[in-house]
């Protein structure tokens, strides 16, 4: 029976050869658990059995079930009824019920929720399978990031309420930050929260681009002081839908169909505070979302993945010239370059996923006042830290990649199925509109760049470099190795020129400067690969000899002190002349 988590060769390569056993042992509190929940691990070693099972029963059912019913969910969509209620496509509403039964709807939340207590890093490789089979079902099923927030938030009052829903099934969320004035720049949002005489809260306004925006469960940014402009005026509610939380239209979109995208007014709605007020948007969204971009980097990977799947079939069995394409040397190199191009994205998403179940075990550590020698403490605070700056440039540095890859990945899906690729006898044409949206939402690819070069200006990736290269590496990987230390040197000299020109020179080569961390990351990581399987030695391999070539042309680039897209953009553009 078909499985993309078994049948996928790279996802098992990289669980079996990351360290799991040590992340189980931080969501299992040293396995304290086991004696409170009949189905909790006693050792690292049922933990990670137990990752197996989960992984194997959801590419079960994302081979057998939900792929199979992406394409009538594509061409059904969602749709928007008289009283404002949305109906769901049939398929849909048929793979959140199967996931439901599953009981993987609480992947991450704690057992006494009926949660799986799962890492983030094993939940990372469950949204990428089921994003192969659907990429509009990620959305619904990926966004139980709300449920993390509830859970790390809110008073247990709230958790007890709602969390046990989201772990049955019976609850879907949406993050609702968006309005149709404050976009990218939520400083500006103007949805108003207002607490009557009893203290009770309200809100009054209006969302837009709401991914599932009709769930259950809503997390809505508002500005709840009047007085104070920008961020500080804003917190973080909870609400319920209801007759006061009006869907006012489903867009219309390019792709992910199945995802219904709403704009909701709200009417006197009545919600609760989660958390603290004026800190709705840091650190609360701010955690929501950086959790939503690690989600749409394991959406771009598994689109890219089900694109490379059609093409690689196909070229493998469709013959032209009494050959199979895939014996043409141009179709030969482009199925190369998107099969390592998938790996890449997976890896990096995978190693951001594994810092940021560190950074979370290191805060716990260090907040929960378990830890009282001070010796101990340090070390621990030294430590979270670490990986809290590392998280904070993988993070944005993943799903830029993963995104832009996904399209990319996609685009030549498309070309090497060639004129059956553009029509809907194949499924090549659905993943290319899924993924264009993965380098918009969530923070745009240039959002993401502003946010990762920051990482990479200020020393993060410099520091991790080093350490790659100070490893013990076999003589076979060596000179793989020197080449990523030279490129590491190179970005270095040019950071000392982008220092001298100031933070606008900065953002100006923000994409430059990401584009070569990425190359020299996520080489040290096909190296780190490359000691388990020869594969790999031949993936890092090829993977660096295209990279370095980049690395040089952007650092070169950097260097330049050219500013003409800043001076000449007038010159060369020219005046707006409109349009229609």
């Amino acid at each position: 029976m078909p499985n993309f988590f078994t049948d996928n060769q790279d996802i098992v390569f990289n669980f079996k050869t990351m360290d799991l056993g040590t992340l189980a042992g931080f969501m299992e509190e040293n396995y304290r658990f086991s004696g409170e929940f009949d189905h909790a691990p006693k050792d690292a070693r049922d933990a990670i059995d137990n990752y197996w099972r989960i992984l194997e029963m959801i590419g079960q059912l994302s081979a057998e079930f939900i792929a199979d019913n992406a394409e009538s969910i594509d061409r059904e969509g969602n749709t928007l009824l008289p009283d404002g209620t949305v109906q769901r496509a049939a398929g849909m509403c048929r793979n959140l019920e199967m996931l439901s039964k599953a009981e993987v709807m609480g992947f991450t939340l704690p057992y006494r929720f009926g949660g799986l207590n799962c890492p983030n890093l094993i939940y990372t490789m469950a949204t990428e399978i089921v994003s192969r089979a659907d990429a509009s079902l990620m959305n619904i099923f990926g966004l139980q990031g709300i449920a993390e927030t509830i859970n790390a938030y809110a008073t247990d009052e709230i958790k007890q309420k709602y969390l046990p829903g989201f772990s049955d099934g019976r609850y879907t969320g949406a993050m609702v930050l968006t309005e149709p004035d404050a976009g990218s720049d939520l400083q500006a949002v103007k949805t108003i929260a207002y607490q009557d005489e009893s203290g009770n809260w309200f809100l009054n306004g209006v969302k837009r681009f709401i991914t599932n925006g009709c769930g259950e469960v809503l997390l809505v940014l508002a500005r709840s002081e009047s007085d104070r402009a920008g961020g500080l005026g804003l917190s973080l509610f909870l609400c319920e839908k209801g007759p006061t939380v009006k869907i006012r239209r489903l867009e219309e979109k390019l792709g992910i169909h199945g995802s219904p995208t709403c704009e909701i007014f709200f009417d006197d709605t009545p919600c609760v505070l989660i958390g603290e007020r004026q800190r709705g948007l840091v650190p609360y969204v701010m955690s929501l979302m950086n959790g939503a971009r690690v989600g749409i980097g394991s959406q771009s990977v598994g689109i890219a993945e089900a694109a490379y799947a059609v093409a690689r079939d196909y070229a493998h069995t469709r013959k032209q010239f009494d050959m199979a394409i895939e014996e043409i040397p141009a179709v030969r190199d482009m199925l190369m370059d998107m099969k390592i191009a998938v790996e890449a994205g997976r890896a990096l998403l995978y190693e951001c996923a594994k810092v940021v179940d560190h950074e979370r075990w290191y805060l716990w550590q260090t907040e929960t006042g378990q830890v009282t020698d001070k010796d101990r403490l340090k070390e621990l605070k030294n430590e979270s830290r670490r990986f809290k700056r590392l998280a904070g440039m993988l993070t944005p540095m993943c799903k830029y990649f993963g995104s832009e890859m996904c399209n990319k990945v996609a685009y030549d899906a498309i070309q090497i199925l060639g004129g059956s690729g553009y029509m809907k006898d194949y499924p090549s044409e659905r993943h290319y509109r899924d993924a264009r949206i993965t380098n918009i939402y969530e923070g745009t690819s240039q959002l993401q760049v502003v946010a990762a070069v920051r990482g990479v200006a200020s020393g993060t990736a410099g520091k991790a470099f080093d350490e790659f290269a100070a490893m013990e590496w076999p003589e076979p990987l060596r000179d793989l190795v020197a080449v990523l230390k030279d490129g590491a040197a190179k970005l270095a000299e040019a950071l000392v020129v982008v220092k001298e020109e100031g933070t606008d020179y900065m953002d100006l080569y923000g994409r430059r400067i990401v584009d070569v961390a990425c190359d020299i990351y996520i080489g040290y990581l096909f190296l780190q690969q490359a000691r388990h399987s020869e594969r790999k030695q031949a993936v890092a391999q090829r993977f660096i000899a295209n990279a370095s070539p980049r690395i040089e042309a952007n650092c070169k680039a950097i260097i330049s002190r050219d500013r003409s897209t800043m001076n000449q953009f007038n010159v060369v553009v020219g005046a707006v002349t409109g349009g229609e």
